[in-house]
């Protein structure tokens, strides 16, 4: 297969490698709006080269991957399925909410397909957890506990085009209930925190935060995230039934110190970033949109399945906002 890849940066990078270590790639077309920094990524590979950012999708791709800053995002999953190349798109599908709708009626109305970027899907511990929920053995599930909390803050300049540490962190959490409850949102509540540099509250975000949510069965699941978890990156999954419980993240990883008595779990070491974390749940997601690419299995994380995340993230940063409940009737779907 010839796969393009369109940007280079950080994750764009990792997945170049990941991507030149998958059965079946012949040749990876990497792009990027900095020329050079496309060409030195291509540079390490032996079965990658560089081109242009606007001769990508024409350069006779049989895959794309679109792993730029988010603006770039909604132009390059256009252009994709208009010239009938299956397309994998990092989260976000677009970098507002109508711009997510306005792609979501173009995919379902081509016969191109698109697998949206959710690595925790792919990620061992939250398929057994789904797993375990689908099953019944857990009885009934009343209370779901996600956390997604980075070491270190970003970059300021990163913030004032995150969109938010709803859209930006908790959409992952958004996703993940979603994808091992089978349950959809009803209700969003949220509070947020501008502990740390100033440059959060500037840009108008906050640097931690917490979401209340309601699903359609009446199960509560609250979400957490932060910019500062010295300990270490941290993400995690709480599931709470009525015969028992599971955790995601709970291992000697865990980014937490216990000080109770005789206890020297966890042992270490942690994460630093989300891509040590989720580096074989990369590698899976990219080989099965491979898949999805040779026409052998469907779009496993679908557009649609991005809008109903991006939702309940909406429905967040509205709450925090106008410190009310928000029911995700009044975000629009189509």
């Amino acid at each position: 297969m010839r796969v393009g890849l369109a940007g280079a940066g950080r994750i764009g990078a990792f997945h170049a490698r990941t991507l030149a270590g998958l059965e079946g790639v012949e040749a990876l077309v990497v792009a990027d709006a900095d020329a050079a920094r496309a060409a030195q990524v291509a540079a390490t590979l032996p079965v990658a080269e560089a081109v242009g950012i606007d001769e990508l999708v024409g350069s006779g791709l049989d895959a794309l991957v679109v792993a730029t800053s988010t603006p770039g995002h909604a132009p390059l999953v256009r252009a994709g399925v208009e010239a009938g190349v299956p397309v994998f798109v990092e989260k976000p599908l677009a970098a507002t909410l109508d711009g997510t709708l306005e792609l979501v009626r173009l995919v379902e109305d081509a016969d191109t397909p698109v697998h949206v970027g959710f690595q925790r899907r792919f990620d061992t511990g939250y398929r057994r957890a789904r797993k375990a929920v689908a099953s019944g053995e857990l009885g009934f599930v009343h209370t779901l506990r996600a956390t997604t909390s980075d070491r270190r803050p970003p970059h300021p300049d990163y913030v004032p085009t995150s969109g938010g540490i709803f859209r930006d962190c908790a959409v992952h959490d958004a996703d993940a209930v979603r994808f091992v409850t089978g349950r959809e949102v009803l209700t969003v509540q949220a509070v947020g925190g501008t502990k740390g540099e100033p440059f959060f509250a500037a840009a108008g975000d906050v640097a931690s935060a917490a979401a209340l949510l309601t699903l359609d069965d009446g199960t509560i699941a609250v979400l957490t995230t932060t910019r500062y978890s010295g300990q270490g990156h941290d993400v995690r999954l709480e599931v709470v039934g009525s015969e028992g419980s599971v955790a995601v993240g709970l291992d000697d990883s865990l980014a937490l110190r216990s000080v109770e008595d005789g206890v020297s779990f966890p042992a270490g070491p942690v994460h630093e970033a989300f891509m040590d974390r989720f580096e074989p749940a990369y590698r899976a997601e990219l080989a099965a949109f491979l898949d999805v690419a040779r026409g052998a299995a469907p779009s496993p994380c679908t557009v649609r399945d991005a809008l109903e995340a991006s939702r309940v993230v909406e429905a967040a940063t509205l709450a925090l906002a106008e410190g009310r409940a928000v029911a995700l009737s009044e975000i629009p779907t189509t």
